[in-house]
């Protein structure tokens, strides 16, 4: 069994000095040390974390002039790290996690090993305190967020992914900014015929926090919604995925401001290209939905 090399990638926006030094340091404790770790500086300059730090492996360090969003800036890490060509996964994290244990890089390394056609492995998300928010588990309505399997989607914040599936897919849309550009990017990879497993063994702690703490999050949310069903559905999937979630929204939002912004996305979203349309083929709208997850919600 061959062991596939790890690497490790964070984009940061210098906001979170200590978070990142300590998000370092917890990946410089795991029992196997990635090959390679890539910082992104997402519009700023970052420190010298490697000799201040003690890290693994090769730490690059790589700053960013403008604020590329969250999919952007994780775009220039792996373009990196393909330019290097001697990792076969990487691990995404957050800039404000922290890995708890210290077998997660090892977990990963045995899961990629086990099984050539998993493309994604999705990380548990854990406050502090231990707690999952029902938004951070990958399956429909309430679900034990201890429970694994195969699933849909995997979250942004820890997650890992096969090079060679990437190759096939594509990165992340960094048009999207933030917002939907997990799911982009997974309904590519389930298209391709890979397997994304949510491994919830593989803990990654974070603050809790809403996704409405962005100020822009209502318009950007619903323009990426547009965006990503024109992308990826089958056209006569687009205006029911839609109509769902204008229902949804209606019943959701509270604020005259919020829903004001919301449909200023909407209008966006349909209004501007949302660059390459490729939909997937309607045996993975069937085997998503098998999984419990159909694309029209």
């Amino acid at each position: 069994m061959v062991e596939p090399r790890i690497a490790v990638a964070v984009v940061t926006m210098g906001n979170r000095p200590a978070e990142v030094d300590a998000l370092l340091e917890s990946v410089a404790k795991q029992d196997v040390a990635p090959a390679r770790i890539v910082i992104v500086g997402n519009g700023c300059r970052l420190p010298e974390f490697a000799e201040r730090l003690s890290l693994p492996g090769e730490v690059t360090t790589i700053d960013v002039e403008e604020n590329l969003g969250c999919p952007g800036g994780r775009n220039v890490a792996l373009a990196r790290l393909r330019e290097y060509g001697d990792v076969d996964a990487v691990v995404e994290l957050d800039d404000d996690g922290l890995l708890v244990d210290p077998d997660v890089l090892r977990r990963v390394r045995e899961l990629y090993a086990a099984d050539p056609r998993l493309g994604v492995i999705g990380f548990r998300i854990a406050d502090e305190r231990g707690e999952t928010q029902q938004r951070h588990v990958p399956r429909v309505g309430k679900s034990d967020p201890l429970r694994g399997g195969y699933v849909t989607g995997f979250l942004g914040g820890g997650h890992a992914f096969r090079m060679a599936m990437l190759a096939e897919t594509g990165d992340w849309p960094a048009e999207f900014f933030f917002a939907h550009e997990e799911t982009d990017l997974a309904w590519r990879a389930a298209d391709a015929g890979w397997k994304i497993l949510y491994a919830p063994e593989l803990l990654l702690q974070h603050p809790k926090t809403s996704p409405a703490r962005h100020a822009v999050y209502y318009r950007v949310n619903a323009r990426n919604r547009v965006w990503l069903v024109r992308r990826r559905l089958p056209l006569p999937l687009i205006p029911v995925h839609l109509g769902v979630w204008l229902l949804l929204t209606l019943a959701r939002i509270r604020s005259l401001a919020g829903l004001r912004a919301w449909f200023g996305g909407f209008a966006e979203g349909l209004r501007e290209s949302p660059g390459e349309r490729r939909p997937m083929r309607w045996r993975t709208v069937w085997r998503l939905t098998r999984l419990g997850r159909p694309p029209v919600i």
